[in-house]
């Protein structure tokens, strides 16, 4: 059971949604309303006039649990950090290198495209970076 800030335990326990739908489910903790009317603590807590008091927690599911264990690792970290430049230039080759459309549906000009467009890309950083020597 759950106990709130002040001491006091959770009458009963409520689940809520459905398994296997890929939403989280959530365990609803509820307690006395007489207990809260004169906890010391209600400030915040506890509105006057409700006549309920709950508290809810999402239930991860393993993949989820999984998923935020690998994002407080250092790798993940690191690589979060590289992201934002690589999608700035993904952004940049699709808007201002015209990228972002095919000239053709043969897959050897696509590649030719890409090739040509990631090559004109390159050339300018080059051509700026040598401007500023």
């Amino acid at each position: 059971m759950f106990v709130c800030p002040a001491g006091f335990m959770a009458t009963r326990v409520g689940r809520t949604g459905k398994k296997n739908q890929g939403a989280n489910q959530v365990r609803t903790y509820f307690f006395d309303v007489n207990n809260c009317q004169v906890c010391p603590q209600r400030q915040g807590c506890y509105k006057p006039g409700t006549k309920t008091k709950t508290y809810s927690v999402s239930i991860k599911s393993q993949e989820n649990q999984e998923r935020l264990v690998f994002h407080a690792t250092q790798v993940f970290q690191e690589t979060a950090k590289l992201r934002y430049r690589i999608e700035a230039k993904n952004a940049k080759l699709k808007t201002k290198h015209g990228y972002r459309q095919s000239w053709s549906n043969n897959i050897e000009a696509m590649t030719l495209q890409g090739a040509i467009t990631l090559f004109y890309a390159n050339m300018e950083r080059i051509i700026k970076l040598m401007e500023k020597k």
